[in-house]
């Protein structure tokens, strides 16, 4: 999830020498708002009727199940469940921008993207 991803969550990373072994809830609001915004902004490439197509949408479609998993585990209490979640629901999306099956518009903030 650009700045989310290992080693650039700066911001929220424990002193040195302290253990980080709590998904508080504003790490779980913004990781559910990243992914929010990143299914906003994904747009299939993929020519109609194609393979890469029926990746693109099978992508998404997991990226989108994941993310609604997540938010209904946050409304009931499980955040650390959400956590996990929301992580695949953009690793999904994360994935198709990498192979081309989504235009994400250059965005390498809330993408990770090959270059």
């Amino acid at each position: 999830m650009g700045r989310l991803k290992a080693g650039k969550d700066e911001a929220s990373a424990p002193p040195a020498g302290t253990r980080n072994d709590r998904v508080t809830p504003e790490k779980i609001a913004r990781y559910l708002d990243t992914t929010r915004r990143a299914l906003a902004k994904v747009q299939v490439v993929a020519p109609p009727r194609s393979f890469a197509a029926r990746m693109a949408e099978n992508f998404l479609d997991m990226a989108r199940r994941y993310h609604a998993d997540a938010l209904h585990s946050h409304e009931t209490g499980d955040d650390v469940q959400a956590f996990a979640q929301v992580n695949y629901a953009h690793g999904w999306l994360d994935a198709g921008a990498r192979l081309g099956l989504f235009d994400v518009g250059q965005d390498d903030v809330l993408f990770t993207l090959l270059d």
